[in-house]
């Protein structure tokens, strides 16, 4: 599966920068997110819970960030196990641009693989399920380190 696009958030470049290095604020925004804990500078742990059609299974997992280049981006890796519902592995590479001193915009390119009982729903149910919790995402994201643009 593969996604991309572009959200503008009205709040400094920094602030942006800042909130996607926060776990708290991460934690908040993620969809289903139990527990985001940071372990390393550049690591994190976390237990996600998603239903994903008549799938719903909780994930626990490792985040590893890489190609940082702060306040303008970095590359964002993820890998969970959810049993018997299977895995999530992919990763995103996540960009910010100052469009005026108080708007930013954060692109986004996501590449993300599914296997097990999930794999067998179907690239189209993935695919919707995917886009609405990176909406879900973005709208609570916005809210935390600024507002929607």
């Amino acid at each position: 599966m593969q996604m991309n696009g572009s959200e503008r958030i009205a709040a400094p470049k920094e602030a942006v920068w800042a909130a996607l290095n926060d776990p708290e604020i991460l934690k908040q925004c993620i969809p289903g997110c139990e527990k985001l804990e940071k372990t390393l500078d550049t690591e994190m742990t976390a237990t996600v819970t998603l239903k994903i059609g008549p799938v719903k299974a909780s994930f626990n997992g490792k985040v590893t960030l890489s190609d940082i280049d702060a306040p303008n981006g970095y590359r964002i890796m993820g890998e969970g196990a959810g049993g018997v519902a299977g895995f999530a592995k992919g990763g995103a590479n996540v960009r910010l641009e100052s469009e005026a001193p108080d708007v930013t915009i954060l692109h986004y390119d996501v590449d993300a693989q599914v296997g097990g009982k999930i794999a067998q729903l179907g690239g189209r149910l993935i695919d919707s399920t995917a886009k609405k919790l990176a909406g879900e995402f973005f709208t609570k994201f916005a809210s935390c380190c600024g507002q929607p643009a």
